[in-house]
């Protein structure tokens, strides 16, 4: 406390005073301001020394140095490599903590999983010694008892069968357990070595000091050498590879590695720090290809997308201070801009938590610049944090989304400005945000007047088109915003022959959620598709009119055959074209097309009842007393 700090300092004043003790004291700087600087008297006795942070390289040397106690308090190897990634990964990805405190905790951490490893049982006899119990309960099971008739053929063969793979798991699972054995006993041995290693150094220190020279004579010549032999470790990359081998055919690992390291930092902070591995380079490679089924019309903004992303996947970027990506999309509302980020946070980053989706229609005001950080001390609230700086602190590997951004005051525009440059934010608290692991999306509809303004033919990505738009987005966004931008995407006006490939994607949705939901499934016929594409399609306002279509056209009807019964768990809902009326001229209306959804007939429902929707009308199908509602009129 403060007055405890204050009477241990009366103490001290005068023995220091007169030089009788002498003092080395180690505190931060924060304690150091509240408990010392104010005392003059005190302060003037000390003299001060300001010990930085370590460096990379003087981490690593400080870890090589404790690396023997760590192995023998373990009782594993630990590779040099595993120590320089614990010195650089910690660097990269745990900035609120400070070197060489937290590169120590990864290599104690990992040495320490690697240690239980070590004393848990093997997946590999696990696995076995559950199939070898599956088969004996089979053979109790198919035993004859007391009383009991004998056996017809075909089980006793199956009997003999079970006996004889039970043999043979037995005298498996038997080998197994004696490799295991032996395996223990050399781990056990090496972790006898070190520790007469240490104890043998922990001698000659004490012999020297005392000038017992004889003893430290035969330990540092005789014994220590012997034992270094013993407990050795070739870091030679000819070696790691002759280990690689012989430990992917072993049970137990006892060398602690840069990959292990790697694990701890992913548990750690979410991040998949591990190398890549076949299928994630498959899914980086092919990440068009499944973009493409989310986002429709925009091959151009993938392609530059995806390129991106790849290049800092694998290191390449131009810079490791600052977010992996910032990149602006543009261009009008419902063509994919906020489905692009929803899709690259389910393929890139982790596809069970959801991005962090900030929108900007609600940062108008000046002052809401402290919902991002946090409120400022003496408000209420600054204990809570920021709504952007608390989600990145927590989850640091993830997309951010700034949605419909040109609507947030400039004063967020310029907090923005240090994430993007340097990849960091301090908070209302003083804490820094590491932002270096995330990707930066702001969406935009500037510039969309302009290409609604052009003929249908534009798609809005053609070069006068993009200059006309990137005119209108310098009139309104800064230029020191401008040009921390990675990549300003425009998409195009969404085409009527795309839409009919969303109404797929979207149709696929449904069917699994009412699979999910009411355990229905859906037929869709390719007529009924076109019309909703077609009834879907707007060019002024994209894909979004399409959702409204399929809620009042195939939702809002199939939740009404719900309600009335006629569709169970495990029906099939139809969706098919419903005929047009006959126009007053002749012909037919085509005003009047619409869906028709029903539940499908089978053998044992020959009546098949349907709901319409396009009009107020609808169109009972199928044979039997099959009845529609449509809205307005029923028919029977």
């Amino acid at each position: 406390t403060g007055q405890g700090a204050s009477d241990a300092a009366q103490i001290l004043k005068p023995s220091l005073a007169r030089g009788d003790l002498h003092l080395v004291g180690a505190t931060t700087l924060d304690e150091y301001r509240r408990h010392i600087e104010k005392d003059q008297a005190l302060t003037r006795r000390f003299q001060t020394v300001y010990v930085p942070e370590p460096t990379v390289e003087d981490t690593v040397a400080i870890l090589r140095g404790l690396k023997s106690k760590y192995e023998v308090h373990h009782g594993v190897a630990i590779q040099d490599d595993a120590l320089i990634a614990a010195a650089q990964l910690s660097g990269r990805f745990l900035a609120e903590r400070k070197q060489p405190d937290k590169s120590i905790d990864l290599i104690d951490e990992a040495a320490s999983r690697l240690k239980l490893q070590q004393e848990s049982k093997p997946d590999v006899i696990y696995e076995l010694e559950r199939r070898l119990l599956t088969k004996r309960i089979e053979r109790a099971a198919m035993t004859p008892k007391g009383g009991a008739k004998e056996l017809d053929t075909y089980s006793k063969a199956r009997l003999e069968k079970v006996e004889e793979e039970i043999k043979v798991m037995e005298g498996d699972l038997s080998a197994l357990e004696e490799t295991l054995a032996v395996e223990k006993r050399a781990l056990e041995d090496s972790k006898v070595h070190k520790e007469g290693l240490e104890n043998a150094k922990a001698e000659l220190l004490k012999a020297e000091k005392e000038g017992n020279y004889e003893k430290a004579g035969e330990l540092r010549w005789s014994k220590i050498p012997a034992l270094e032999e013993l407990v050795e470790v070739d870091d030679s990359p000819e070696n790691k590879a002759k280990l690689k081998d012989i430990k992917a055919s072993s049970m137990l690992q006892d060398v602690v590695t840069s990959e292990m390291v790697a694990e701890v930092i992913s548990a750690q902070t979410g991040i998949p720090l591990a190398k890549l591995s076949g299928e994630s380079t498959t899914a980086l490679l092919n990440l068009e290809t499944d973009l493409v089924k989310s986002v429709v019309g925009q091959d151009h903004v993938l392609r530059a997308i995806s390129d991106s992303v790849r290049l800092n996947r694998t290191g390449l970027g131009a810079s490791n201070e600052r977010p992996n990506g910032v990149f602006l999309f543009l261009g009008p509302t419902g063509v994919g801009k906020t489905e692009l980020a929803k899709a690259l946070s389910s393929l890139v980053f982790d596809p069970t938590v959801p991005m962090t989706r900030i929108d900007m229609s609600e940062y108008m005001e000046k002052h809401s610049v402290s919902r991002l950080v946090g409120a400022p001390p003496g408000y209420i609230g600054h204990e809570e944090g920021g709504q952007l700086t608390e989600a990145v602190r927590r989850r640091p590997y993830q997309i951010v989304l700034f949605d419909e951004f040109e609507k947030a005051h400039r004063d967020v525009w310029n907090v923005l400005l240090q994430v993007f440059d340097e990849g960091f934010l301090t908070d209302s608290q003083g804490r820094k945000v590491d932002f270096r692991n995330t990707v930066c999306i702001m969406t935009s509809n500037l510039g969309s007047e302009v290409i609604s303004m052009m003929p249908e033919k534009y798609l809005g990505s053609e070069p006068e088109v993009e200059a006309a738009i990137m005119d209108v987005v310098r009139s309104e966004l800064s230029p020191e915003l401008l040009n921390r931008i990675d990549a300003v995407s425009i998409f195009n006006r969404l085409q009527r022959p795309a839409m009919r490939r969303i109404v797929d994607i979207q149709l696929e949705r449904i069917s699994e959620r009412i699979m999910d939901g009411a355990r229905l499934r859906l037929a869709v016929e390719d007529g009924a598709r076109d019309v909703l594409a077609d009834l879907g399609y707007d060019v002024k306002y994209g894909a979004r009119p399409l959702l409204r279509v399929l809620n009042s056209d195939v939702m809002v009807p199939m939740s009404r055959l719900l309600l009335e019964g006629q569709l169970t768990a495990g029906d099939t809902v139809e969706v098919i074209v419903r005929e047009s009326e006959p126009a007053e001229g002749g012909g037919l209306d085509d005003n009047d097309r619409g869906v028709l959804v029903r539940r499908m007939a089978t053998e044992e429902h020959n009546g098949s009842a349907g709901v319409g929707r396009g009009d107020g009308r609808g169109d009972g199908g199928g044979s039997g007393d099959g009845h529609f509602n449509g809205g307005g009129d029923t028919g029977k």
